[in-house]
């Protein structure tokens, strides 16, 4: 199941997108992650990635969608959920269930939104549909961070948000070694997420979602809090909500029954 996952490259209209496609299924799950996307900066990711999400494997075929390699300056989440049925058209993807994670899910709540033919089932997971003061301030730091092209602190401050003191001890070693490789991507791509996401509301919008809903945040979060979530699901009509106690923002990663919940509600 991992041999056949693939890094792909879509050219639409001029614009470059990397993708990740993976799993034997026939059913179509859309992934789209978050802040900091960029599949070209590692090598070879296909592989890790369907790894870290092989229980798909078996019963779905996964794309993960990455945002495209050149984001002009001013474009929103709106923007880039519009690039995701863009490339959906381009893959022949008609319909899907969509899992979006962090800043994938506020681009997951847009394209439900305007797109909701093109949607089975929707998970949105430790992300929030309006701002609010805990992301504000993360996703302000590394924005000043940005501007002063301090890349290591980005990602050690990423991981002081969004990992358990366990986690981080474990991995110390590995994310000190990370951090210092230099990113092959511009400041500027990582700036125009970061802005991106502090203009994300689709408050008074939520609430026209139809599809079925399941959302999941971490009681712990420390980028989006664990208010926004549980705000999120009260606002999506028929939404279910399931939190990841004592988990901060990376309980994708840490929480063991993480794709168990995803997976059962695609099913």
């Amino acid at each position: 199941m991992f041999f056949d996952a693939k890094n792909a490259v879509l050219t639409l209209d001029g614009e470059t997108f990397d993708i990740v496609t993976f799993g034997e299924g026939d059913r179509p799950v859309v992934m789209i992650p978050g802040i900091s996307d960029g599949f070209r900066t590692v090598e070879g990711i296909a592989v890790p990635v369907a790894v870290w999400a092989r229980d798909y494997a078996k019963d779905f075929r996964v794309t993960v969608f990455s945002r495209r390699r050149s984001l002009p300056e001013g474009f929103t989440v709106r923007d880039m959920a519009e690039d995701v049925s863009r490339e959906m058209d381009a893959l022949g993807i008609e319909r899907a269930s969509v899992l979006g994670v962090s800043q994938g899910g506020m681009i997951a709540e847009e394209f439900a939104l305007a797109h909701p033919e093109k949607v089975e089932k929707l998970c949105l997971a430790i992300t929030l549909g309006r701002q609010n003061a805990t992301v504000r301030e993360a996703v302000g730091h590394w924005i000043g961070l940005a501007e002063a092209g301090d890349y290591r602190g980005i990602m050690l401050d990423m991981e002081e948000r969004s990992y358990t003191k366990a986690h981080r001890l474990k991995y110390r070693t590995a994310y000190g070694l990370y951090a210092r490789i230099p990113p092959k991507e511009s400041f500027s791509r990582f700036l125009t997420e970061a802005r991106a996401c502090l203009a994300h509301d689709a408050w008074d919008r939520l609430p026209e979602i139809a599809c079925p809903t399941l959302v999941l945040g971490a009681s712990d979060d420390r980028i989006v809090s664990g208010a926004a979530s549980r705000e999120l699901a009260s606002r999506i009509p028929g939404a279910m909500l399931h939190m990841f106690e004592g988990y901060s923002h990376g309980a994708i990663d840490e929480a063991p029954d993480f794709h168990e919940w995803v997976i059962d509600f695609f099913r």
